[in-house]
């Protein structure tokens, strides 16, 4: 039993810990929840034997920042994770209470289990057990980590434009993503970005009776339905004048090793996602449309009347909450421009529509060849046995992007995530092997780039 594996039980204990604070970023009435997990993470970098640790205020939620620098040669390391997680709702699906962590069949449900708590604190028990075992570290480590991930990440975007002295660094690790299957070391090496936004229609003055009015009124709700069938046909492709332009097709031997891994169509569809069958552009196979291609998506609309009962109203004005995955080498802004044009083009007569953005992020794309990746599939190797294999991501890592642009640095993402976590759902998880297999492969991963 190697030292990490003796530590088990003291690695489980501080994941509930930090399972049990609600810190939901999107709630305001959460932020003491906010104030306890940064300090918690802070307190745990100390413990780890961090220098440094602070909580850095600002507009936003607090970051945390440690350092340890005793390695002068050596490479440095930023490590990245985020303590906020999404609101649990619909609390009646939960089997048991999102903040009360529960472990069945070797995993450890609760919200935030994969996303990110348990990913961040991989990182922490990494370092921690180095300077425990050797009291330094082979290399140098800057922890920088956030509590608005989930809302956007203004502060730490904020933060890193402003290119602070200490931030400087070789690489960034990050634990955000998922292996591809189930004991099969992963490392992503593209995220697609994000534009989010609304899509406002204005139709009459107020609501007006559709008996009296109907057939001369302009209906919103129509005119939103109208405008976003013409953004995407029904097999799924962008409609949106140039908005495939940029986007970089993936080499051959990507789509090759895409295509030599494991995976069953049936249980995706079916299981993992619980359908009936895929859609979206169908000359286009499917690892890369999920991950290389930009996607439109409608992620809710309101307007008019939807309680129970009848009322026969036409809708004054209608709102359509809208988002385009983006992929290298997409750019938000431009992208933006490109979804007003097409709304003002696609606006039928009688309503006024507007695509007003709230928050983006930019695509990214890193060599696999890089040598911190290549440092970090190795460590995978040897703690799962397992040749690494590489893939895409179709989610969104805003932060990725801001070290790229503003610290110059590649990002290794280094995933222990599952398929099947339910992010972002009910009955989230973590599968505690992972958790535990992965704090001793961030610990291999820096003692290989300290050689």
């Amino acid at each position: 039993m190697n030292f990490f594996e003796q530590h088990h039980d003291e690695y489980l204990e501080g994941l509930k810990a930090l399972l049990r604070i609600p810190s939901i970023s999107t709630l305001s009435e959460h932020k003491p929840d906010i104030q306890r997990a940064a300090e918690f993470v802070r307190d745990s970098l100390t413990k780890a034997g961090m220098q440094n640790a602070e909580l850095i205020e600002g507009e936003g939620n607090p970051l945390v920042y440690a350092e340890w620098m005793g390695a002068p040669g050596k490479p440095t390391l930023l490590m990245y994770g985020h303590y906020d997680v999404q609101p649990p709702d619909p609390l009646d699906e939960w089997k048991s209470p999102p903040f009360e962590p529960d472990i069945r069949n070797n995993n450890i449900y609760a919200r935030g289990s994969a996303d990110d708590k348990g990913q961040t604190l991989i990182l922490v028990n990494a370092v921690a057990g180095l300077m425990k075992q050797h009291g330094r570290l082979p290399i140098n480590v800057k922890f920088l980590i956030e509590g608005e991930e989930e809302v956007g990440g203004e502060h730490i975007e904020n933060y890193v434009k402003s290119k602070p002295p200490r931030l400087k660094c070789d690489a960034a690790v990050i634990c955000d993503t998922e292996m591809f299957a189930p004991e099969l070391p992963t490392i992503c090496v593209g995220l697609r970005g994000i534009v989010y936004g609304e899509l406002h229609v204005q139709g009459a003055r107020q609501d007006l009776h559709s008996g009296i009015y109907g057939g001369a009124a302009p209906n919103p709700l129509m005119a939103i339905a109208e405008i976003l069938t013409a953004l995407k046909d029904r097999d799924g492709h962008i409609k949106i004048p140039g908005f495939y332009d940029r986007v970089v097709p993936p080499s051959a031997k990507e789509r090759e090793a895409w295509a030599r891994l494991p995976f069953d169509e049936k249980e995706y569809t079916e299981k993992e996602m619980g359908a009936n069958e895929l859609v979206g552009e169908p000359e286009v196979p499917l690892f890369e449309r999920v991950w290389a291609r930009p996607t439109l998506e409608v992620h809710g609309i309101r307007g008019g009347f939807i309680g129970e009962g009848a009322k026969t109203v036409i809708p004054a004005r209608a709102v359509a909450k809208v988002s385009a995955r983006l992929v290298a080498d997409q750019r938000p802004d431009e992208a933006v421009k490109q979804i007003q044009d097409a709304v003002k083009k696609a606006t039928p007569k009688g309503v006024t529509a507007e695509y007003k953005p709230i928050h983006n992020a930019a695509p990214s794309l890193v060599n696999p060849d890089n040598k911190f990746i290549q440092q970090a599939a190795e460590a995978m190797k040897q703690v799962w046995g397992k040749e690494t294999v590489y893939i895409r991501s179709g989610g969104s890592i805003p932060i990725v992007g801001v070290f790229d642009t503003y610290l110059g640095i590649p990002s290794v993402m280094m995933g222990f995530g599952l398929p099947d976590d339910n992010l972002h759902a009910p009955n989230e998880k973590l599968h505690l092997p992972n958790f535990f297999l992965g704090i001793e492969a961030v610990a291999r991963y820096l003692e290989l780039l300290g050689k």
